[in-house]
């Protein structure tokens, strides 16, 4: 009876080592060569699957060289940004797969397969992201069906223009302690001085989002701003090693440091929203703020529509995080931009002189200032913050002509299509606002070719924000000054979730 109970024991453990062999090489072989299989006889091209690893390696090697090598200003920017994509686009042309790891990923730059994507919403989700990216934030921006659509009708309010406008206070208070800053700095030098505008540029949007997402809470903020900070470089550090089989969860001491940093970010966030419920509940108005409205919001849901504490506190993780960092990279891409095309620069300043005078800016004005709204636009199309965005598909489905399988991902490499000559003309590389003169529509000839804030149903709830927001900032920038790139200055632009000027942005500042 004894041996047979041994016997059955050993055939079960037997079992589940096959069982977990067999999954484990499915994973990481049969199943990535079926889909490469089933891809190819649809006639898509793409690089031969590698074990485990598929194309990250590669793709790492190719950056690491990319950034080795210094560049022009006016050299293209694609092969240091975008490497790896790039080649595979002179390779194989304007759609193909590469590897993620064992899952392949097909890029795809034609508007009219990128609207489908961006369309159907339900179809084309979000894909599992790398576990500790969701250290710094989740949220809306991550959630698919029934969630995110709850999520997104809860949060609609606190983004209405009326309420933004609302904001235009905030954001004069915490750009015009910058610009004045700068002013005593160049001031102590004479007339002219060199700043690096990068980290005071972060510092003003970080204190931005503060100010109108936790209003009186807003010093509070500025911690997270520095943990946010942290968590995104040692989560990029992390991503390149993603390939290994659970290296997120080893207690590795950078994976340890980042769990640290998102525990002390979201305790808090915790105290802060906690804070707010119980002044709601002692019969306080709601304050007029991001946190004010959505919790307002949120309570008038009825009992189970509404979110959770822990949905909140996600959200205003994502509140801060997209917030603070779209906003600074359009800003400092901006002053470069403008630091080397000396007639925009002044075109723009001559337009808010005519607009505001010597006066402060005023969200009526703001709405006013078109040249500003055409640079900035272009800004956005040469150096959109998010050079990406991916898409899954769950279960077999056609785009355009071809039938593709579940378990593959859709790359939409947002900064390919929005320099492509095909969509954009021969200068599509070059800086040249007046293409946005005429309105969006006709810039992209009612194409889908311009998505740096993503495009259909799921386009960026904050894009407003964030025009009004730059706008702001620069028309106080142009009242007081004039800049131009310094001899120092190093063009490298690289990716730390969105687009950073690697050794910051040295310009020549000269008070006007």
């Amino acid at each position: 009876m004894e041996a047979s109970a041994a016997s059955v024991t050993v055939s079960v453990a037997i079992a589940a080592v096959l069982w977990w062999i067999w999954r484990t090489l499915n994973w990481v072989w049969f199943k990535p060569k079926m889909l490469e299989s089933y891809l190819r006889r649809q006639g898509l091209v793409g690089t031969p699957y590698t074990l485990l690893v598929g194309d990250v390696k590669r793709e790492y090697s190719m950056t690491t060289e990319a950034r080795s090598k210094p560049i022009k200003l006016t050299d293209d920017i694609v092969p240091l940004v975008l490497p790896f994509p790039s080649h595979m686009l002179k390779t194989y042309g304007r759609t193909f797969f590469t590897w993620r790891g064992p899952i392949p990923t097909i890029t795809i730059t034609n508007p009219e397969q990128i609207k489908e994507v961006l369309n159907k919403i339900y179809d084309f989700q979000k894909p599992n992201t790398f576990a500790l990216s969701r250290l710094v934030a989740s949220g809306l921006f991550s959630y698919d069906g029934d969630k995110w659509a709850k999520h997104r009708r809860i949060i609609n309010p606190a983004f209405h223009l009326e309420k933004i406008k609302n904001m235009v206070p905030a954001f004069h208070q915490s750009c015009s302690e910058v610009v004045g800053k700068w002013d005593n700095i160049v001031l102590d030098k004479g007339s002219s001085c060199e700043v690096d505008v990068w980290p005071w540029l972060m510092s003003m949007t970080a204190d931005v989002i503060s100010r109108t997402a936790f209003g009186s809470s807003y010093k509070e903020g500025q911690r997270i701003f520095e943990l946010q900070t942290e968590l995104s470089e040692l989560i990029i550090q992390a991503f390149r090693k993603a390939f290994i089989p659970g290296y997120s969860y080893l207690p590795t001491k950078g994976n340890r440091r980042m769990k640290a940093a998102a525990r002390e970010s979201q305790a808090i966030l915790r105290g802060i929203v906690n804070k707010r419920l119980r002044a709601i509940q002692a019969g306080e108005a709601p304050s007029q703020d991001l946190l004010g409205t959505l919790l307002e919001s949120n309570l008038g849901q009825g009992k189970g529509n509404g979110m959770s504490i822990e949905d909140v506190i996600e959200e205003c993780k994502l509140f801060y995080f997209a917030g603070q960092e779209t906003a600074s990279v359009l800003l400092v891409w901006t002053m470069i931009l403008l630091s080397q095309h000396q007639d925009w620069q002044a075109r723009a300043r001559e337009e808010v002189k005519q607009v505001f005078g010597d006066t402060e800016p005023n969200a009526e004005g703001l709405n006013q200032l078109k040249v500003m709204t055409m640079i900035l636009q272009e800004v956005l199309r040469l150096y959109p913050p998010v050079i990406n965005m991916t898409r899954a598909i769950h279960k077999e489905m056609k785009l355009g002509g071809v039938t593709l399988p579940g378990g593959v991902n859709i790359t939409l490499p947002i900064m390919l299509v929005q320099r492509d000559i095909q969509q954009w003309g021969n200068d599509a590389a070059e800086f040249k606002p007046e293409r946005f003169k005429d309105g969006m529509s006709k810039a992209t000839k009612s194409q889908v070719s311009f998505i740096p804030f993503s495009w259909g149903p799921r386009i960026c709830i904050g894009q407003n924000f964030a025009m009004l927001e730059a706008k702001m900032a620069m028309a106080l920038i142009l009242q007081r000054f004039s800049f131009d790139l310094s001899p120092s200055y190093v063009h490298a632009p690289y990716t730390v979730f969105t687009l950073h000027p690697q050794f910051g942005a040295h310009l020549i500042m000269h008070k006007i």
